[in-house]
């Protein structure tokens, strides 16, 4: 896969005596506390390293104050790291001039926050082209784009109306079709949907997975909510004090925990959601040496289904499972026995 963003050894210190504070947090290990006491400075971001692939919806999670939103804001500097390094398509940012910096917010990355920020005196539709007015583009063409990134979040209808006129999910759909008009190549979305009610946030969530494939935007993903970062990322970064845990696929780290932390915030997670088939089958050479050859009728899967989605045809067809690639090229069978198995150590381990 093709790296798009990658975070080196990403540190930020707020505080007077940043600089002083890395280097003795860095030599002597002292803790989050003690450079408070001693340094009077504060570790936002702590040693961070990831890459985020071209495409990849990546979802960053933590509780309040572990510094997922604070990382994300280094990526287009609005925020400045203390040490480390952040490149996007193997350039480095922090080597970016005024007008390099200005070309990559402006054209490059589109930002998405809890805070829908739409300007109360403009229409839908003057708010969604503001990116393009600020790059100089015309009117016509602005509002042409606009319209159709308008049909996209399925606001249709509601281009003339005002802030004040719409719900909270339809304001954050602007503020989604807003970042979406520049036509970026990246998006950056902090907790863009947490602040709605949970029916709301789920048929956004629903709504941005379907774009996200139609779109294909490079995503860095901002959440507290395991529910949300599982149903909307392809990989999950697990943030704790300002640094990375554990990073994994949904299915990854709710299987394997790094840590007990990590276990604590993936109990409420069911397997059924997020074990695949893959994870579960076993050869088709190994089933048919102890059963013999498969019959015709089979039922036949994507080697990504999970857990609930297979339990499901299982009893339906009351037979084994063949399990394909993306190629539809067969590459494994799972068995009922497999199935139970899989639900029995997911009971075990919670």
């Amino acid at each position: 896969m093709e790296t798009a963003i990658q975070i080196q050894n990403v540190w930020k210190i707020f505080g007077n005596n940043s600089k002083e504070a890395l280097d003795v947090i860095q030599n002597k290990n002292i803790s989050k506390q003690e450079a408070l006491e001693k340094y009077n400075s504060v570790i936002g971001v702590s040693d961070v390293s990831f890459d985020v692939n071209k495409g990849e919806i990546f979802c960053v999670m933590g509780l309040s104050g572990s510094g997922k939103s604070t990382l994300v804001r280094h990526i287009n500097r609005l925020l400045e790291p203390t040490s480390g390094k952040i490149l996007i398509n193997d350039q480095d940012v922090m080597q970016f001039d005024k007008d390099s910096l200005q070309e990559l917010r402006n054209k490059k990355i589109g930002m998405v926050f809890q805070n829908f920020a739409l300007m109360p005196h403009r229409s839908v539709l003057d708010n969604i082209a503001m990116p393009l007015e600020i790059r100089g583009v015309s009117k016509n063409d602005r509002l042409d784009a606009a319209n159709k990134i308008l049909n996209i979040v399925e606001l249709q209808g509601w281009g003339n109306k005002y802030a004040h006129e719409l719900s909270g999910g339809m304001q954050q759909r602007v503020g989604l079709a807003r970042a979406l008009a520049a036509d970026p190549e990246f998006l950056l979305m902090d907790e863009p949907f947490s602040a709605l009610d949970p029916l709301i946030r789920r048929q956004l969530q629903s709504e941005f997975i379907k774009l996200s494939k139609q779109m294909k935007k490079t995503t860095v993903f901002i959440t507290h909510d395991l529910d949300e970062a599982v149903r909307v990322g392809h990989r999950i970064a697990i943030m704790r004090d300002g640094a990375v845990v554990q990073i994994g696929t949904p299915e990854e780290i709710v299987v394997n925990p790094a840590d007990e932390y990590v276990a604590d915030f993936v109990k409420g997670i069911s397997r059924l959601k997020v074990v695949q088939a893959k994870t579960i089958m076993q050869s088709l050479k190994d089933y048919e040496k102890k059963f013999g050859p498969l019959a015709n009728d089979t039922e036949i899967v994507s080697e990504n289904a999970v857990l609930s989605k297979l339990i499901e045809t299982s009893i339906s067809k009351d037979k084994p499972i063949v399990v394909s690639d993306k190629n539809n090229q067969k590459i494994g069978i799972i068995s009922q026995s497999d199935l139970l198995k899989a639900v029995v150590e997911g009971n075990e381990n919670e």
